[in-house]
């Protein structure tokens, strides 16, 4: 069999964790792709896979290989895009990722819009609150809210946010609103433990970064429940200002110690940089840029 067909199957498998659900992605019978993974096993000399009655996991040996198929076929599909002509309309599947709230609020109507200009393409969004690595997990582009890691990532800039405390006008009113970080000992705390958002929260007082320990009467896993909780007027939670651009709009909450606040943190779009680049990759990106640098909230 060919090469590039032995390598496409066996990516499928490896990412269904099935030959059944990749038979389904491939639209190929079973025993075809049951075929396909042990001839390409043993023209390499070594297992890829592990098969048990119920799963199918990757050695380590099948990690690495299925890391350098993912990166050859990703080559092939960008050479025959480029052959067939930079002008034209994008066509095919993108997979996107990116931080859970952003990605409701502010990636799923550029999806939309772009699904609705270019009707033959498709795309998988996957939304988390964690540090996805694109080329591991197999996404085209992403989103990260934060400093950049070197990395072999390109990057394109289009805004930035401030991590910020709020609460809501009641509970500012019934308890009072705090000048200095330390008096957030006084007041009932809201946390949120998803992704990076830590328990220490940070401030810059007298020019210079100070951690403040603090002892949350609610810790939540999930920004929109500490959201939740301070519209209802529990006491103060920290967000990221894109979190809450619609609350502070409409007064239902109120930013405090903004004096003390951390420098903003970028917004930066993220994709694999390549020799040849993608003509439906590249239109994505153009399009989710511009409606994003002309948002107020993240700029």
């Amino acid at each position: 069999m060919d090469q590039f067909h032995l390598m496409n199957v066996y990516v499928a498998v490896a990412e269904e964790e099935g030959f059944a659900a990749a038979s389904r992605r491939l639209k190929l019978s079973a025993p075809a792709v049951t075929r396909a993974v042990a001839e390409l096993e043993s023209r390499l000399g070594i297992k890829l896979l592990y098969r048990t009655t119920r799963h199918v996991r990757t050695t380590d040996a099948g990690v690495r290989y299925l890391e350098d198929a993912r990166r050859i076929l990703h080559d092939i599909e960008m050479a025959n895009e480029a052959a067939i002509g930079i002008n034209t309309e994008p066509k095919g599947h993108i997979s996107v990722t990116a931080p859970v709230l952003f990605g409701q609020q502010y990636i799923t109507p550029s999806i939309v819009e772009y699904l609705k200009t270019y009707p033959d393409t498709q795309v998988d969004a996957v939304f988390l609150d964690r540090v996805v690595n694109l080329l591991e997990e197999g996404f085209d582009v992403g989103i990260r809210v934060g400093k950049l890691p070197d990395s072999t990532m390109k990057a394109r800039q289009v805004g930035h946010v401030r991590m910020v405390l709020v609460a809501s006008p009641v509970y500012l009113a019934q308890s009072g609103i705090p000048v200095l970080p330390s008096g957030l000992a006084q007041h009932t705390l809201i946390n949120s433990s998803a992704g990076s958002m830590a328990q220490d929260w940070q401030f810059i007082e007298n020019e210079k970064i100070q951690t403040q320990r603090v002892k949350p009467r609610l810790t939540v896993t999930t920004n929109q429940a500490a959201i939740n909780a301070a519209k209802e007027g529990l006491g103060i939670t920290r967000v990221i200002s894109y979190q809450v651009a619609n609350e502070l709009a409409g007064g239902q909450l109120k930013t405090v110690l903004s004096e003390f606040e951390l420098p903003p943190m970028p917004v930066n779009i993220i994709h694999r940089e390549d020799r040849l680049s993608s003509g439906k990759v590249r239109s994505f990106i153009d399009l989710i840029s511009k409606r994003l640098k002309e948002d107020k909230a993240l700029n």
